[in-house]
């Protein structure tokens, strides 16, 4: 029988940290060797453990993911399945240094396929190819991963069991529903998992502002600006959904639109 894969998981984010040890646990041959939120924990779990492969997410506070391949080194780390926000294009520039790229949300078989991948990598005794590829990224001759100024142009969505890239010119606003946040498009609504900060810093400000703590708008949908009676404030999109506009925002957005916040 072979020898069960020993993989630690990287994810900054506990729900997404733990939608992969759910795969992870109906899988066989694996072993889940311990877990990392950050990546300074990551290092430390690698060194620890020495494993097959790791789950890593790209985009984490202090340590990225790639800092991480970078403190270790290419002779020492394991193969690679990076777990991104990035778009496709973004993507692109992992390719060539990773036995595959999970772009959340993500469905089980595209785990899956992400781990068969792996398996049949580190079976097959490709990880020192993995490894050199993984030394050119380092080396700087791929292309580094996006700038935060570098925006998305599209926004990977779940739609019954897929994973859909929307175009960001399609969406009217995204609001948050708990862990997750509900991309509106037309009449379309589509569940993203992702944090509202991190859609927010994605988005270019150009277009879209945050005008409450649990809506983000496309802000040439926005037709009027309303004010109630009792001081609230709201705006109106074209197709004349209603939209709350917190009062700590109003005075910010109204100046990001160039136009007078006076009552």
């Amino acid at each position: 029988m072979p020898e069960p894969l020993r993989i630690p998981v990287v994810d900054d984010e506990p729900l997404a940290r733990q939608r992969v040890l759910d795969l992870l646990a109906r899988a066989a041959e694996v072993e889940v060797v311990g877990t990392a939120g950050t990546g300074r924990q990551a290092v430390a779990a690698i060194a620890q453990h020495a494993p097959d492969l790791v789950f890593l997410d790209v985009q984490m506070p202090g340590l990225s993911g790639l800092d991480v391949v970078r403190e270790v080194g290419p002779e020492a780390m394991p193969a690679v399945v990076f777990v991104t926000a990035y778009d496709q294009h973004a993507l692109a520039a992992f390719d060539v240094a990773a036995v595959d790229y999970l772009l959340k949300p993500y469905d089980d078989d595209r785990f899956a396929q992400a781990l068969a991948r792996a398996r049949d990598a580190v079976r097959l005794r490709e990880v020192d190819t993995l490894r050199d590829r993984l030394a050119s990224l380092l080396g700087g001759s791929v292309p580094p991963p996006p700038p935060s100024q570098a925006y998305l142009e599209r926004i990977a969505v779940d739609m019954r069991g897929q994973t859909r890239l929307v175009p960001v010119d399609a969406i009217d606003y995204i609001a948050s529903d708990g862990p997750y946040a509900e991309v509106h498009t037309g009449s379309d609504v589509y569940v993203v998992r992702e944090r509202m900060q991190t859609l927010e810093e994605r988005l270019d400000p150009a277009r879209f502002f945050r005008i409450h703590r649990s809506t983000i708008v496309r802000i040439d949908r926005v037709e009027a600006i309303l004010t109630a009676a009792g001081g609230d404030y709201s705006v109106r999109l074209a197709d004349g959904t209603r939209l709350r506009l917190s009062r700590s925002r109003r005075d910010a957005f109204t100046q990001h639109l160039g136009i007078d916040a006076a009552e």
